[in-house]
């Protein structure tokens, strides 16, 4: 481990993801951005401008000495060559997530990692949403009773962006895009195996790659977890929801308060019915006010900038690092257990 007070990142792909993250860091004083190396000469010279030394190839960053830390913000498909040349280079290595396209290759790159002595880590910056920390208090204090139902998604309505996430040979396609965070969400939040998995790939724009996904996910418990990628919808529905025996939580979308129903009092014996479309129903039938509680648990601050000072200090020595490789690889296999179920359309055993 290193003593250094500063440690200098160089970026490898300076597109939208590589330029964002000199801002994800500012005001780390731990670490600080120094230089890019981008195929493209548009990049090259937006990177110039904003005060980045730029390199003539990936070899010439790779092999400047005041570089601590490699960022890999390319195509998905290539990080696993960049990553292994880079820790072969001497250089810790910050990758972009998905961090490859398959369990095959993470397993090369975390080879490498430990032959090496450097550091791999994964850019999961969704582990600090304060949607998920919200929801996942809820689940954590038991708030709902038994959790028995999990409902996670993402809805946009704009196809896949016009890039290589289109294409499948770059690792396109949104359970690699998307996927990978909400399923880290669901790991991170639920400590129990995954016994089944069942999932349907969409390809309503593009029929290359998914451009959505459903997912149902069984842990040992029994509980059920859905996730759910859309990228051809023009109403959205809930962010999250969450099923206790005990009461239901619901978070709209992002930045917004969660809301919580839950039963208290006594129980109703004599329900009336009520008249619902063509018919009557006692089942459906509202509870009275006085047996349920409604409150607002407010959105749990998360702050990214953790990602960073947490590299900084575990490369000193101070921390443990935060997001870990054998957590990668369980949702690298999770990932590839979605796309056989969709493949065989039928249900797969996972762990």
């Amino acid at each position: 481990m290193s003593d250094k007070k500063v440690y200098n990142i160089g970026i490898i792909g300076y597109g939208g993801m590589g330029s964002y993250h000199p801002e994800l860091a500012k005001g780390v004083e731990e670490v600080k951005f120094v230089g890019s190396y981008d195929i493209k000469e548009e990049r090259q010279k937006l990177a110039c401008e904003r005060g980045l030394k730029t390199y003539d190839s990936l070899d010439d960053l790779l092999a400047d000495e005041i570089i601590d830390i490699v960022l890999i913000a390319t195509p998905n498909d290539v990080h696993k060559e960049i990553a292994i040349k880079a820790m072969e280079a001497g250089k810790h290595v910050v990758c972009e997530k998905p961090v490859t396209v398959s369990s095959a290759d993470l397993q090369d790159m975390i080879d490498a990692s430990e032959r090496t002595g450097k550091l791999l880590v994964v850019h999961q910056n969704r582990r600090w949403d304060e949607d998920f920390l919200t929801i996942k208090k809820i689940y954590d204090e038991k708030m709902l009773g038994e959790v028995f139902a999990i409902e996670s998604r993402v809805h946009g309505s704009r196809g896949i962006p016009g890039d290589w996430r289109q294409e499948k040979e770059h690792g396109g396609g949104m359970v690699l895009d998307w996927g990978v965070h909400i399923l880290d969400q669901a790991l991170l939040m639920v400590n129990e195996k995954v016994k089944k998995v069942y999932a349907t790939l969409t390809h309503v724009t593009n029929q290359l790659v998914d451009d959505g996904f459903r997912a149902e996910l069984t842990f040992e418990s029994g509980l059920k977890y859905i996730l759910e990628v859309g990228t051809s919808n023009f109403i959205t529905l809930p962010r999250w929801y969450m099923l206790g025996n005990n009461g239901t939580a619901i978070i709209e979308n992002w930045g917004m308060d969660a809301r919580v129903v839950c039963a208290r009092g006594k129980s109703e014996e004599d329900i009336v019915p009520v008249r619902t479309a063509a018919g009557l129903t006692k089942t459906m039938a509202p509870r009275r006010d006085d047996t349920i509680s409604e409150t607002v648990v407010p959105l749990v601050h998360g702050n990214i900038k953790e990602f960073y000072k947490n590299v900084a200090a575990y490369l000193s020595g101070k921390e443990e690092i935060i997001v870990k490789l054998p957590q990668v690889m369980r949702v690298m296999k999770l990932m590839e257990a979605i796309f056989e179920s969709a493949e065989k359309q039928q249900v797969v055993d996972f762990e």
